[in-house]
């Protein structure tokens, strides 16, 4: 979800009802080095609670990315509830670097780096696995033992290998086996789409919560309707086609205001119109747009 789960994206879906948010990924090294563009990253509108996502591969960078981001926040700078390390992102320039689901191959590593995190945060340490690096090493629940005897507080598994992507569908029973062979608390994560993945996933998989993710792109209601459906048994009606563009540019003008550019708009309004008559000419016509307005009079063509 890099370029997706900034600020603005993190308060919408908190407002829908979402419990815990996490930033986009974040180098531990870049923030050891002062890299602004890595502090950018960490914005936050007073959203809580959330967690900031590190990735990286060396124990005692990632404790001094933990000490200095602690210091900032003693000084007003970023308050956050929660760390969490990356384990799991299969992009290439993250793997070829030995991080993300790079770390899935060392078991050892994956203990250690726990650990420095875990020494160096009065906060809950979490991470995020997959199943394993391939179909033929899946490691998850060696993996998610590891964390807990090493200090974390929670694991959250994607129920994919890295060589899968986001292809295939995601194996939701490799997931209740990690949950059934841990203590700690277990969140899954994988084809969370509609309410009622969210109920049926969680239901049967004994897991102790569900993560959203691409699922939540243009349908931030995903969370307010789950929740809803938990609560009362019944399923609120999904938003009207009003409602739905009235958010995106609302989304939208946050952005650019926040931000001073659209371009990381194309992919959202994209996911917000998806299924709407003549949405593929606007879709055209709106990543061709130099200005928020003329975005906003795209989407209002819609209605």
């Amino acid at each position: 979800m890099a370029g997706i789960t900034d600020a603005t994206f993190r308060a919408l879906v908190a407002s829908h009802g979402a419990g815990l948010t996490f930033s986009e990924m974040v180098s531990a090294k870049s923030l050891v080095y002062g890299n602004k563009n890595t502090f950018r990253l960490l914005e936050n509108e007073n959203i809580r609670p959330w967690a900031v996502q590190f990735f990286g591969h060396e124990p005692r960078i990632l404790a001094d990315a933990i000490a200095r981001l602690d210091a900032e926040a003693g000084d007003g700078g970023f308050p956050y509830d929660i760390v969490n390390i990356n384990m799991g992102c299969p992009m290439p320039k993250i793997v070829n670097n030995g991080d993300g689901a790079a770390l899935m191959k060392n078991p050892l590593l994956v203990g250690q780096l726990v650990e420095a995190a875990v020494g160096a945060s009065p906060r809950p340490v979490t991470v995020k696995i997959r199943l394993g690096f391939t179909p033929a090493t899946k490691n998850a629940v060696e993996i998610a033992r590891v964390a807990q005897e090493s200090g974390a507080a929670l694991v959250i598994v994607h129920g994919r290998t890295r060589d899968q992507y986001y292809a295939g569908e995601a194996h939701w029973d490799e997931i209740s086996a990690v949950k059934a062979a841990i203590k700690i608390p277990v969140i899954g994560n994988g084809d969370i789409f509609v309410p009622e993945d969210a109920i049926k996933r969680l239901h049967s998989s004994g897991c102790d919560g569900i993560m959203v993710a691409r699922g939540a792109m243009g349908n931030p209601w995903i969370f307010s309707r789950t929740v809803a459906y938990l609560e009362t048994g019944e399923l609120p009606p999904p938003p009207g086609k009003a409602e739905i563009v009235a958010t995106a540019i609302g989304h939208l003008h946050a952005v650019a205001r926040r931000k001073g550019r659209i371009e990381e708009m194309r992919k959202h309004l994209s996911s917000y119109t998806k299924g709407m008559p003549g949405s593929a000419q606007a879709r055209q016509h709106i990543n061709l747009a130099k200005t928020a307005q003329e975005m906003e009079t795209l989407l209002r063509e819609l209605i």
